[in-house]
């Protein structure tokens, strides 16, 4: 086979030129300004759907999310919106930005330094956009 295109990628472009014949206004679609209205939830709901809720013994919404952050990571953070909406939603369960930020880290020692930064980056881009300040 002599074509060397990726064929993600080709799939990808194919889907665009299709969406692009059904709704020609779906071509300047871009999925990740679309993240930015889906909602966050409220850290009572999380609390109820992902914390206490399934065990009263159990992690709380905060831990829980910042595991899902740590195997997001272990992933190379390759699922942008879902690595986001994760950070975005450990934030309002009161993850603080140093946590996060240790979480990733500690990650470094299996998934390897790119992964990390990639991860970092994009939890960095997120942070900064939350609007708020603390650190600890």
């Amino acid at each position: 086979m002599s074509d060397t295109q990726n064929p993600f990628e080709l799939f990808m472009r194919q889907a665009q030129e299709m969406a692009k014949a059904w709704n020609p206004a779906l071509e300047t679609f871009n999925v990740r300004e679309f993240e930015q209205y889906w909602p966050t939830m409220p850290k009572e709901f999380m609390e109820m759907s992902f914390g206490k809720g399934l065990s009263k013994d159990g992690l709380d919404a905060k831990t829980r999310l910042l595991l899902t952050l740590a195997g997001l990571t272990m992933q190379g953070a390759q699922a942008e919106t879902p690595f986001r909406m994760n950070v975005r939603h450990a934030r309002e369960a009161g993850a603080t930005k140093d946590e996060i930020a240790e979480t990733i880290a500690q990650m470094s020692m299996f998934a390897g330094i790119p992964a990390m930064t990639r991860a970092m980056d994009l939890a960095r881009e997120v942070m900064e956009a939350d609007g708020k300040d603390e650190t600890t």
